[in-house]
C-alpha cells in the first residue's frame, strides 16, 4: 500500500469511527462494506481496509461469514482501558525523565514548541491528533523499553479513535498542550515523579474529555 492510499485509507477509518462515536452507526449495526463505499464515495477496496484498522481497536468486530458489525463497548471497559493506559504512559515519561537522550529531549521539546503549538493556534483538531500521535510515541521511544514501548503503543492503538475524538470539545486543543507542556517541562529538568505525575494527570483528563465529547454528542 502506497502512502498516499494508507492516508486515504486513515481518513476513512476516521469518518468511520467519528459516526459510530456519535452514535450514527449505534451498537450491533452491520457496517456492509458496499454500503460504506457508496456513502463515502470509494472503492471497497479503502473500506475493507478500514474496517481491518477499526477492528484492532475494538470499536467494531469482523465476525466469519457475518461480516463486520459496530461492538458494543460498555464504559466499564472503556474505563479500563484509560486507566491501564494512564498507567504505562506515565510509567513512560517517568523513565524518559531518567533515560532519554539529549537529542530525544530536544526533538520532543520541537515537536511541542513549534508544531504542535501552531495547530493549537490554528484550531486543527485532526492534523492535532495526528502531531499527538507523534508526540505520545516519542515518550514511548523515549523509555528506552521496547516491551514498554510495544505494549503501550498496542492499547494505544485501541484507544485511538476515543482519544481523537476528545479533541472536538471547544477549548480543548490548548487544555491539551497545557498538560504536554508540564510532561515536556518534567522530563528535560530529570524529575521522574513530576513527569510520571503529569503524564498519569493527563490521560485522566484525556479521558473526561472523551466522556464530555460523547455526552454532547447523543444530546
Amino acid at each position: 500500500m502506497t502512502p498516499d492510499n494508507q492516508t486515504h485509507t486513515e481518513k476513512l477509518a476516521s469518518e468511520i469511527a467519528d459516526a459510530i462515536l456519535t452514535g450514527v452507526f449505534a451498537p450491533g449495526f452491520r457496517l456492509d462494506e458496499q454500503l460504506l463505499a457508496q456513502r463515502y464515495g470509494v472503492s471497497r477496496t479503502p473500506v475493507r481496509e478500514a474496517l481491518r484498522q477499526l477492528a484492532a481497536t475494538g470499536l467494531i468486530e469482523i465476525r466469519p461469514r457475518r461480516g463486520a458489525a459496530v461492538a458494543r463497548v460498555t464504559p466499564d471497559q472503556l474505563e479500563a482501558l484509560f486507566v491501564a493506559m494512564a498507567e504505562m504512559e506515565a510509567t513512560c515519561a517517568r523513565l524518559c525523565a531518567m533515560r532519554m537522550t539529549p537529542i530525544e529531549r530536544r526533538r520532543l521539546q520541537s515537536l511541542h514548541d513549534d508544531a504542535m503549538a501552531e495547530l493549537v493556534q490554528r484550531g486543527d483538531p485532526d492534523a492535532y491528533a495526528q502531531a499527538n500521535t507523534s508526540f505520545h510515541t516519542l515518550i514511548y521511544a523515549g523509555a528506552h523499553n521496547d516491551v514498554l514501548a510495544e505494549f503501550t503503543a498496542g492499547l494505544r492503538r485501541r484507544l485511538e479513535p476515543f482519544r481523537r475524538a476528545q479533541f472536538r470539545n471547544p477549548g480543548r486543543l490548548p487544555r491539551s498542550h497545557a498538560e504536554h507542556d508540564m510532561v515536556v517541562k518534567a522530563i528535560r529538568a530529570g524529575d521522574a515523579i513530576a513527569a510520571h505525575a503529569a503524564m498519569l494527570h493527563h490521560v485522566s483528563l484525556v479521558e473526561d474529555a472523551f466522556e464530555q465529547y460523547s455526552a454532547s454528542s447523543a444530546a
